[in-house]
């Protein structure tokens, strides 16, 4: 069949629009200039710059490295870690099924010696945290490194880290929800190539006499510095210092390229004693339900520390992340702990 000069034209420029960028369409027909943010958009899977983190895990802990839409800026994803580092020390296992299992606290407590100590400050008391993490953290206490999860994607696990520090003390804790498809904040999961995972951290502090002294609830302060998987960029706001993504989906595709991904830049000393958070959003709370850990021994072995609601309610540690567990994957988490 043939077309007048004139609908030849119109169908080279359709053609040519559907040929655009790939930064600049995709599934759901958004473009970058959709976004009105502060952040800085990614498109697409990142190209694996760390092969396997942890190889005896359930899932790849890989790392990667993707360019910015504007080519201002290149991110490492799902996060700048400190996992090969061994100016850090890994945290103590509570349970690890590559590691060591413990039935409760008490054996975990009990397994440790004074060399896991970490100092702060020399003429401090020692603190014990428990720690559950879905997926990855790293814990500061006035700056100084303390612990960082031994298993940075799966198998699920928990941990015990001690430091020797004097109140008041901040706590500062990166923590990763980890990622298979790199860039995108997605993996293989409920019969989708790429559904967003989602994350969780609970923690709770003791004294040397056993006295809770700090639980993660909503008195913590939470900021996201990566945000993926986004289909549709109009979905994003912010609010002040919020970075908002729950108006976005959290379905998943079979197809991970057609993805986004929003960045920011970390502060500078965000880790150190008298970092100013005020800034920063509120944690928000969510129920041992929603993030899935009732079948998990790495949790419910250690419910007498984390749900300690027999002693007094006080001691109910909750889960926290920012305001959209599956969507944001790089946060960061502060309290001061000053009695």
């Amino acid at each position: 069949m043939k077309y007048p000069l004139a609908c030849a034209f119109v169908y080279l420029t359709l053609f040519l629009q559907g040929c655009n960028s790939h930064a600049e369409s995709n599934s759901v027909t958004t473009k970058a200039s959709d976004y009105k943010g502060s952040g800085s958009l990614t498109y697409g899977i990142a190209e694996s710059t760390v092969t396997n983190l942890f190889t005896q895990g359930g899932r790849v802990a890989a790392i990667g490295s993707i360019k910015s839409i504007d080519g201002a800026t290149t991110w490492t994803v799902p996060a700048v870690v400190n996992y090969t580092n061994d100016a850090m020390p890994f945290a103590a296992d509570l349970y690890n099924d590559y590691g060591d299992q413990y039935p409760n606290g008490k054996a975990a407590t009990a397994a440790l010696n004074d060399t896991d100590i970490i100092e702060v400050d020399a003429d401090g008391e020692v603190i014990t945290a428990y720690i559950f993490a879905d997926n990855y953290f790293e814990m500061y206490i006035n700056g100084v490194a303390v612990g960082k999860d031994p298993v940075p994607f799966t198998q699920f696990n928990s941990n015990i880290v001690q430091f020797r520090v004097n109140k008041p003390f901040d706590i500062a804790i990166l923590a990763v929800d980890w990622e298979e498809n790199l860039g995108t904040g997605t993996e293989d999961n409920r019969g989708r190539k790429a559904h967003p995972g989602d994350g969780g951290f609970v923690a709770v502090f003791k004294d040397n006499n056993d006295k809770v002294v700090a639980i993660t609830d909503n008195n913590w302060k939470a900021q996201t510095y990566y945000t993926a998987p986004i289909s549709d960029l109009s979905c994003l706001s912010e609010s002040g210092h919020s970075r908002l993504s729950t108006g976005c989906t959290i379905e998943g595709t079979d197809d991970a390229s057609i993805l986004y991904g929003v960045h920011w830049a970390m502060p500078t000393g965000w880790e150190k004693q008298g970092y100013d958070d005020s800034q920063w959003p509120s944690a928000t709370v969510f129920s041992n339900e929603t993030v899935g850990v009732d079948n998990k021994k790495s949790y419910t072995n250690f419910t007498d520390i984390f749900d300690d609601t027999l002693n007094s309610k006080m001691n109910d540690a909750q889960f926290i992340w920012s305001s959209n567990l599956s969507l944001d994957n790089k946060i960061l988490l502060r309290t001061s702990v000053t009695q």
